[in-house]
Parts: structure tokens; C-alpha cells; sequence
């Protein structure tokens, strides 16, 4: 009688035979795994199906604590199989476990939460390790509680978890091992100190700053086989410790990296999908039809298709694609496309314009060129510029989690001396790109400095004030549009820029004009702004007719 596989094993032959539908990450999680079984051994790595079974078979004593499953046996669905399966039956020459980090992201309602307070159980009451601190981290203690509730209505539902687990308020403890299983947040008065056996992040998007992970990942060097697990839905700031984590898995998973104590599992879509598209939302979704309903996400779907400032949410959330700011405004798949090379050198003698944008003194100063080409219609060529005090540096990068410190150490931020801009600095490079290039005007906010603006003037700059309200700014911010998604801008991928564009929000008046707002936006936009008012002079320079209104541009 021929043996029953596994249901991971099953669920990997699916995946892969196209029996279940899965994006492209998914696919090559479930590649590594097949090629790791025939390739692993000689990097002493073996697959161990009893402890695998082991892990999967402690489930079982799981009961679900609300909701329509309520009371019922906690039963993995096969996606959730593999997974288990994967961080607890893969193990290294000497026994313990192969990863020690695992990077889960799947959209909301995909019973992540339940996984994941499962996983903790299991590190706490049959992992066999004497004395385990066991922690549901978040940034905020009452947030970890939350995930940590659901482990403890567990023990509380499984007669058999209460005889081996004792419940006091958030601490779970087994008694026999010293072990204990608790909340951990940020806020936590009990950040230091700790000797962590696992920790379970979820939300991982959710962190602005990288501290909780850093101080974890700190926290597991006395442990013999620590356990780090991240379980995520996808998010939009590209600065954080999140996409830094979800980008490694990416280059994990494609192979450009090989990080054998690294089990990434990311579901869904790929970026040719169409997300409009039920088959979409059965790729990104594995409980898809399960927990996640397809009427819900019918319903969710067709109010975002209605309105567009909702399609974000919808497809990070339910689609798991990492989007943008959280309101859409500039496609940022085609700002990515418009990344071709800028030549500095080539640049010299040719005809410019600016945008300068000084915002404050502590804050960030930018300087933008565009150069128009002698297409017709014209594209541009831009060089961005910024400027922020040196010593705010440091503390900048930690309290906004940018990294502002990596940029001015690559040339790509100038930091000035002081705890303000030093606006001769600026003065200084725009004396040097005047000789260097032909700059026709420079656009710059009338509520900026005066001084410096009288110092270019005095230096025969030809300077030109820019109102920063809708009439002002509606034409060459649908022009910037318009460049950016007909790829006639080349920005050469500058990434602060991109960062800026990234964080762009553009609210629309009653007559359907656009600007740029700063107070809206997620992070600093400067850049951006000093883009768009050099777009527009270059754009209207020379014409004898408004350029944006023969472009449909303007709105009166």
C-alpha cells in the first residue's frame, strides 16, 4: 500500500505544478524547499519529517477561541503546513533547527495571528528548551498583547495545554521547564535584560524604527537554537525595517542571496496581475475561500475600483503588494521606470531651470534642475540637490528612521556645519552649477529666505517667485504626471528623491485643481516641490501661449 504524503509535501507539488494557484515568491519558497532536500545535506543540512510531524501534531490540542470557528480543533490549512513544517523540521549537522529567522507575509484575514500564537505555544511547551522566554513583540505592549490574548483563550480552550500551561494575567508559564510566555512592546519597562528563546513580531509593517527587532535579534546570543519569527501584511514605507526584511527574503528566495538560517514565505500578487481580478485574489490569498470570503473582497475591490484614493489599502491589505504613500498619487512603478542615467558632464552648457525650495532652517533645503530636450513634446533630464544641518544628522536617522546618515555618507544629502542650513553652502553650489550650466531662471518660494534670494540676485541669478497654492501649482503637477507616466522624465533613480516622491500626497480642490501638500504627506516632500516649479518655467519659458492650457492642463 503506497504511502500517504504529508500535506506540506503535497502542498509544495501543487504549488509548483500550478494545481494551486501562487504568486511568484510563493513559487520560488516552495523551489527552494524541493532543491535544499537534494542539495541541503552537503551544506549539513537535513530535513527531519518526525519533528516536522511532531510540530504539526501539537496543532491538534489547538482550539480556535472565537469567531465561527469557535471551540473547533485547530486545523492547519496545507499553506500553513508547509510553514511549520519548514521551521521545525529543517536542521543542521548537530540537531537544532536551520532557521532562526522567518519572514511570513500574507493580506489581512488569512489567520496569520492564530499561526503565529500557535507557533508560540509550541516554543514554550514542546520545544524542549529549559527555561524559554518566549515574547509576542509589537512596538507597543498593549499591541503585542493582542496577539498574545489569542495564545492565552488557546490554553484556556485545550484541557490538555491547561494541565502542562498555568495562566497569570499576560504571563503563560510551564512550571516543570521554568518557562514563560509574555507580551513585549517597545514601551516595555523589560527591553533589557532579556535572554530570548523566541520572539513573535506581527505587523511588522507596522514599525517605524527598527529598535524592537534590533533589540530581539540582540537578546538570542545565549540560546542554542533561537527562533525569530516575523509574520507580516505588506506596507509602503520603503525605509523600513520591514522592506528591508522583505527585500532580503526576495533576494533569499531568487537565489541571489544564500542565507541557509533565513525561511522567507511571501503570498501575493505579482505585478503583472490584474488586481481587479478574482484568480488575483485567490493567488495572493492561501485561505482564500476559507477565512478570507471572495463576496468581502468583491465588495472591498469594487469600492476601490470607484474610488481611486482607496486602491492602496486594497492592494496591500488583500493583494499583499507593497504600494506607496497612502493616498495614490504618482504611479511609482513608472516613476521606477524613469530611472534611466543621468550624465552630469554631458549636461554642461545646456539650458536649465530651477525650483528651489528652502522650507526652514533646520528642516531640509532642495534644489532641482530640469533640462528640457529638444523632443517635441519635451522630456527632461533632472538634477536634485539637498541640504541639511550636520548636526541634526544622527538623531534625524533615528527618530525618523530614514536613512539621512547613509545618504549624506554617499554624497547624495549635504550636511552644513551647525544645528541650522548654512545658506552660503547653498549660495556656493549654485554659483558653481551657474557656471557649469546655462540656468534660465530659478523658481523659488516667495516665503523664503529673503536674504539669500537678494544674494542670488545680487549674483545675476534670475530668480522668479512661485506661489505654493492651487492656481500656481495645478499646471505643472499634472504636467509632472504626465511626464513621469509617459517616461519623458530621467531621474537616474536618485533615491532620495524617489523617497520624496514616494511620500507625495496631492489633494484635488472642488474645481479639480492639484498641489503638492507638505502637512498631508507621509515624510518630507521638498524635492518634489522644487521638481514641479522647475517644470512648470521650463514649461512655460518662451511661450507666447499658455503651454498648459493647449495641454488641457489648467483648470479655471
Amino acid at each position: 500500500m503506497a504511502k500517504t504524503k504529508p500535506g506540506y509535501a503535497l502542498y509544495v507539488e501543487r504549488v509548483l505544478s500550478g494545481d494551486i494557484p501562487a504568486g511568484q515568491m510563493l513559487q520560488q519558497a516552495c523551489e527552494r524547499h524541493v532543491a535544499d532536500l537534494k542539495s541541503g545535506p552537503a551544506r549539513g543540512l537535513t530535513f527531519d519529517a518526525a519533528a516536522a510531524r511532531r510540530a504539526l501534531t501539537f496543532f491538534s490540542v489547538l482550539r480556535h477561541s472565537k469567531g465561527e470557528w469557535a471551540n473547533r480543533e485547530f486545523k492547519l490549512e496545507p499553506w500553513q503546513e508547509f510553514i511549520i513544517a519548514s521551521l521545525f523540521g529543517w536542521k543542521l549537522e548537530d540537531g537544532t533547527r536551520r532557521f532562526r529567522r522567518a519572514y511570513i507575509a500574507v493580506p489581512r484575514k488569512n489567520g496569520k495571528s492564530t499561526m503565529i500564537s500557535g507557533i508560540g505555544l509550541y516554543l514554550l511547551a514542546a520545544d524542549g528548551e529549559p527555561g524559554a522566554e518566549v515574547f509576542s513583540a509589537a512596538t507597543k505592549r498593549d499591541q503585542a498583547r493582542i496577539v498574545h490574548g489569542e495564545a492565552i483563550r488557546m490554553v484556556k480552550a485545550s484541557p490538555l495545554l491547561r494541565k502542562e500551561i498555568r495562566v497569570f494575567k499576560d504571563n503563560l508559564n510551564v512550571e516543570e521547564t521554568n518557562s514563560k510566555y509574555e507580551p513585549l512592546g517597545a514601551d516595555s519597562d523589560t527591553m533589557d535584560g532579556l535572554n530570548v528563546h523566541a520572539a513573535l513580531i506581527d505587523e511588522l509593517h507596522a514599525h517605524k524604527t527598527r529598535h524592537v527587532v534590533d533589540v530581539l535579534d540582540t537578546a538570542t546570543g545565549a540560546r542554542r537554537q533561537p527562533l525569530i519569527v516575523e509574520i507580516t501584511t505588506a506596507g509602503w514605507d520603503r525605509t523600513s525595517v520591514c522592506w528591508e526584511h522583505h527585500d532580503y527574503s526576495r533576494q533569499v528566495l531568487e537565489g541571489v542571496v544564500q542565507d541557509d538560517s533565513w525561511f522567507a514565505f511571501i503570498a501575493m500578487a505579482d505585478a503583472k496581475d490584474d488586481w481587479t481580478h478574482p484568480e488575483t485574489w485567490r493567488k495572493a490569498n492561501p485561505n482564500y475561500g476559507v477565512s478570507v470570503k471572495p463576496d468581502d473582497l468583491a465588495r472591498k475591490c469594487e469600492r476601490a475600483q470607484k474610488v481611486p484614493a482607496e486602491q492602496n489599502a486594497f492592494k496591500r491589505l488583500h493583494l499583499n503588494i507593497w504600494t506607496e504613500q497612502s493616498e495614490r498619487w504618482l504611479d511609482m512603478d513608472a516613476w521606477d521606470e524613469c530611472n534611466d542615467a543621468v550624465d552630469e558632464d554631458a549636461l554642461a552648457g545646456r539650458a536649465c531651470y530651477a525650483g528651489l525650495d528652502l522650507a526652514n532652517t533646520t528642516d531640509i533645503a532642495a534644489l532641482v534642475l530640469a533640462f528640457p530636450d529638444d523632443d517635441d513634446p519635451p522630456g527632461y533630464d533632472v538634477l536634485p540637490f539637498f541640504w541639511i544641518p550636520g548636526e541634526s544628522v544622527i538623531e534625524r536617522t533615528r527618530r525618523a528612521a530614514v536613512p539621512y546618515l547613509a545618504w549624506k555618507e554617499q554624497g547624495l544629502i549635504d550636511a552644513t556645519e551647525g544645528n541650522v542650513i548654512d545658506y552660503a553652502a547653498i549660495l556656493a553650489r549654485l554659483d558653481e552649477l551657474a557656471r557649469k550650466y546655462d540656468i534660465q531662471e530659478i523658481a523659488y518660494d516667495r516665503w523664503g529666505a529673503t536674504q539669500l534670494i537678494q544674494q542670488m540676485q545680487a549674483g545675476g541669478m534670475t530668480v522668479v517667485p512661485f506661489g505654493q497654492g492651487f492656481a500656481s501649482m495645478s499646471p505643472p503637477t499634472k504636467e509632472l504626471q504626465n511626464l513621469t507616466l509617459s517616461h519623458r522624465l530621467r531621474h537616474g533613480g536618485h533615491p532620495v528623491l524617489r523617497w520624496m516622491a514616494s511620500n507625495m500626497v496631492v489633494p484635488q480642490d472642488p474645481a479639480g485643481n492639484l498641489k503638492p501638500d507638505k502637512a498631508r504627506s507621509s515624510e518630507k516632500i521638498d524635492g518634489m516641490v522644487a521638481l514641479t516649479m522647475a517644470i512648470d518655467r521650463a514649461t512655460r519659458y518662451g511661450s507666447s501661449e499658455s503651454v498648459y492650457e493647449s495641454r488641457g492642463l489648467l483648470v479655471l
